[in-house]
């Protein structure tokens, strides 16, 4: 059954020159970025703080800023990290990565963008878009509290996480494997209370699954931790399979399961650690699910595997990514493992410390549309590919030069992200302190 709109008049702001949807890692690079290049910018946000799966989602730790070389994510990602660093005192500066705080984590973002001249509006969902028969976007409409809004940029950036903003103006995506699943997701959580001397003496905490089925939640031995602060461990641990980012209903579902899940976890993790977490208190549980697959936009560059195994240099690339393929197997993919019908793939140790392979500025510019461009895990990648760039210091970086190339394009009469100037962005980038080749 379909419902039709009455056409009513809603409030039209214009006042922007680019407007970036999602304040995720990608997203906050992506406005900071086109602001310190001049352009008037907005950056909408659905929760009430920006920093995604840093924040809102309390993944416990960076991933992919280095391999055991030099930084390979450089740049506004790098400040952010040293940002959150000078806020961690247990942190050893220097680090390349470690450990997240997520409500420092959240300051540090709001300075960073407010600092740069961008504008933030929070609470605020992407509604609809309008585009034109050319495949130029003219709004964007937003719900929040003060009802349905329409916003005018000269050009958009997509760091929505999973292509909405391309997907609802009709840009093509793929969306999960050849069985239409996609990676599992996790929710991540926060114990306090804990004994971290006894977190030290433990070998490996990889013993939450099989558990005499005393636990029935807990489908697997997926657990990683990081010390997030004074006696606060955060976790990324659990997967909840047959999960569909794109699919509301899905998803709500997929909350309820996990934080039982969690529950869980914290308990077994009790029995079995009694000295470190005997007790502990479950402090917090992430608010948003930790999606890693979802929508991924066919654009003018496809990445695949072979750019990763060859350690490619791109005459247009705008980032580099050094992190291993990190693709969580669905429940499928388990079943044909298990079954003997599916390989394990030896991607996970391919590169030595030091090495990486850059990402074309043709990965982040969908097919048939002219003034969005895209940042985050939903570049044009082959989707195990997707699952090594996919994590924050690589999106940072992506989001760096989307909202730098959003700038550039915003002047023009009729913006197109497929005729950037590509040498003068990558230039603009080195200035910056990007890595690039």
């Amino acid at each position: 059954m379909m419902y039709t709109l009455k056409p009513k008049q809603i409030p039209l702001d214009d006042r922007f020159e680019v407007i970036v949807i999602g304040g995720g890692p990608a997203g906050c690079a992506a406005a900071v970025s086109a602001a310190r290049a001049g352009a008037r910018t907005l950056l909408i946000e659905a929760t009430g703080s920006l920093g995604g799966m840093g924040t809102s989602g309390l993944v416990p730790f960076w991933c992919g800023f280095s391999n055991g070389g030099d930084l390979c994510s450089t740049g506004f990602g790098k400040q952010v990290m040293e940002q959150l660093q000078n806020q961690m005192p247990h942190v050893q500066p220097g680090t390349k990565g470690g450990p997240i705080a997520a409500e420092a984590l959240k300051r540090v973002y709001d300075d960073l963008v407010v600092g740069s001249g961008a504008a933030i509006l929070f609470q605020t969902v992407l509604s609809d878009v309008d585009v034109d028969d050319q495949g130029a976007i003219q709004t964007v409409i937003v719900s929040n509290k003060a009802g349905l809004s329409a916003y005018r940029a000269k050009t958009y950036v997509d760091c929505t996480g999973d292509a909405d903003l391309v997907a609802w103006a009709g840009g093509e995506f793929e969306l999960g494997d050849e069985y239409g699943e996609m990676q599992p997701a996790t929710m991540c959580f926060t114990l306090t209370n804990v004994d971290m001397t006894a977190v030290s003496r433990i070998d490996s905490h990889r013993v939450i699954h099989p558990n005499d089925g005393r636990y029935p939640l807990i489908p697997d031995n997926h657990i990683c931790y990081g010390i997030v602060g004074p006696s606060a461990v955060g976790f990324n641990a659990g997967h909840i399979y047959q999960v569909n980012g794109t699919d509301p209903a899905n998803v709500s579902s997929a909350l309820i399961q996990a934080r039982r899940m969690v529950a869980q976890i914290q308990a077994l993790l009790a029995e079995k650690f009694p000295d470190a977490y005997g007790q502990s208190y479950l402090a917090a549980t992430s608010s948003l699910l930790g999606i890693r697959e979802g929508r991924r936009i066919k654009g003018d560059y496809k990445l695949m595997p072979e750019d990763y195994y060859a350690r490619r240099v791109f005459p247009d690339e705008i980032a580099r990514n050094c992190y291993n393929f990190d693709s969580h197997e669905t429940s499928t993919e388990l079943k044909l493992l298990a079954e003997g019908k599916l390989a394990h793939h030896p991607e996970e140790k391919v590169y030595r410390p030091g090495e990486s392979h850059g990402i074309p500025y043709r990965c982040l510019t969908p097919e048939k549309l002219k003034n969005v461009i895209v940042a985050g895990r939903s570049i044009c990648a082959e989707r195990r590919v997707m699952g090594s760039v996919r994590i924050m210091a690589t999106v940072l970086a992506l989001g760096e030069a989307a909202g730098l190339a959003a700038a550039m394009a915003s002047v023009a009469e009729q913006p197109d992200f497929h005729q950037v100037d590509v040498p003068v962005l990558r230039a603009k980038l080195l200035e910056n302190g990007a890595f690039i080749l």
